[in-house]
């Protein structure tokens, strides 16, 4: 029996399939592999990659940024503090945000902005190292939720 999985960020809901085989999170211990009749369990998420591999074995990953998970026997839900699909990735925009977090770190902001300033920097590294590990990836899947409602 596949697991059903839902991604979810503040803002929308990015992904729900019925039909995944598994689901690795990258929990705040470290990746956590998920398959059908799991333990109940709710863990938090760290910053990284989120894959879900089908039935079919494309995968569609996500990169996020904190959260929790809960899991079930049969469902999987992610409620993300903030993801996006890694093919949503715009690789400027990560080497822009990248740039100018330098650029602002190097005006001597207070330790307020500095500690603003170093988690975006953190997230466009992640978001930049997940996309190009991502890219070399056979049979990677981007569809999104949009994409699996245009058959509808």
């Amino acid at each position: 029996m596949p697991l059903e999985v839902e991604v979810v960020s503040r803002v929308r809901e990015l992904y729900h399939t019925e039909n995944a085989r598994m689901v690795i999170i990258p929990g705040s211990e470290g990746e956590m592999g998920v398959l059908p009749h799991h333990t109940p369990l709710l863990t938090t998420l760290a910053f990284g990659e989120l894959r879900v591999v089908e039935e079919d074995g494309k995968t569609s990953s996500f990169v996020v940024y904190g959260g929790v998970v809960e899991v079930r026997p049969h469902k999987v839900t992610v409620l993300a503090d903030d993801a996006e699909s890694v093919g949503e990735l715009n690789i400027e925009r990560i080497q822009a945000a990248r740039e100018r977090a330098h650029e602002l770190m190097e005006e001597s902001p207070s330790d307020e902005q500095r500690s603003q300033i170093v988690q975006e920097l953190r997230r466009a590294e992640i978001a930049a190292k997940i996309q190009a590990r991502v890219a070399g990836r056979p049979f990677q899947s981007v569809r999104t939720l949009d994409d699996a409602n245009d058959g509808v």
